[in-house]
C-alpha cells in the first residue's frame, strides 16, 4: 500500500496561492503545485474570505487529495452576522446580529465534530460562541435565547 503524507494548512477561501506556506511545502515533492491550489480554491469557494483549513494528502506516485474542513464556528457566525470580527466588549457592544435560523444551521454543520449529545446542545454550544463574539440572536443577548432553549420556546426550530 503506498505512504501517503499529509499536510495541514489554514487558507483563506477561494484565495490559496503558490506561495507559503504551500508552495514550499508541497513543491519539494515535484507536485503540480499551481494545480494543487487550482482545486483547493474550487473546494473552498464556498468559504470566500474565511480562513479555512484543508489536508492535502501526497502519494508516492505524486497524486494528491484535498479535504477541506469546516471554518470554525466562530468564522461561520461571522459571515451569518455579516461581520468582519466579534467584540471584545461583548454584552455592551454588538458585532451583529442573526436569526435563530442561523444558529441551528451552524450547529448542523458543526454537529459531528462537536462533543454536544443532542442538536439541542449543540445549538446551546454555538449561543455560547454567540455570548463571547458579542452576536446578537433575534435582536436579543444569546444568553437570553439559551433560557428560551432551556424552556423550549425553540423546540419546533431545532427539530
Amino acid at each position: 500500500m503506498p505512504e501517503k503524507k499529509a499536510f495541514n494548512f489554514v487558507v483563506v477561501g477561494g484565495e490559496a496561492n503558490a506561495g507559503p506556506p504551500i508552495g514550499p511545502a508541497l513543491g519539494p515533492l515535484g507536485l503540480n503545485v499551481p494545480m494543487v491550489v487550482k482545486k483547493i480554491n474550487e473546494l473552498t469557494a464556498d468559504y470566500k474570505g474565511m480562513k479555512v483549513p484543508v489536508v492535502v494528502e501526497v502519494g508516492e506516485d505524486k497524486s494528491f487529495n484535498v479535504t477541506v474542513k469546516l471554518p470554525p464556528t466562530s468564522a461561520l457566525l461571522l459571515k451569518e452576522a455579516n461581520a468582519q470580527k466579534g467584540s471584545s466588549k461583548s454584552g455592551t457592544e454588538w458585532a451583529g446580529d442573526i436569526k435563530f435560523d442561523s444558529v441551528v444551521k451552524v450547529a448542523k454543520a458543526k454537529f459531528d465534530i462537536m462533543s454536544a449529545k443532542t442538536l439541542k446542545g449543540a445549538v446551546k454550544t454555538v449561543l455560547g460562541t454567540c455570548v463571547s463574539m458579542g452576536i446578537k440572536v433575534e435582536g436579543k443577548n444569546p444568553k437570553e435565547v439559551i433560557q428560551e432553549v432551556n424552556k423550549g420556546i425553540w423546540d419546533s426550530k431545532i427539530a
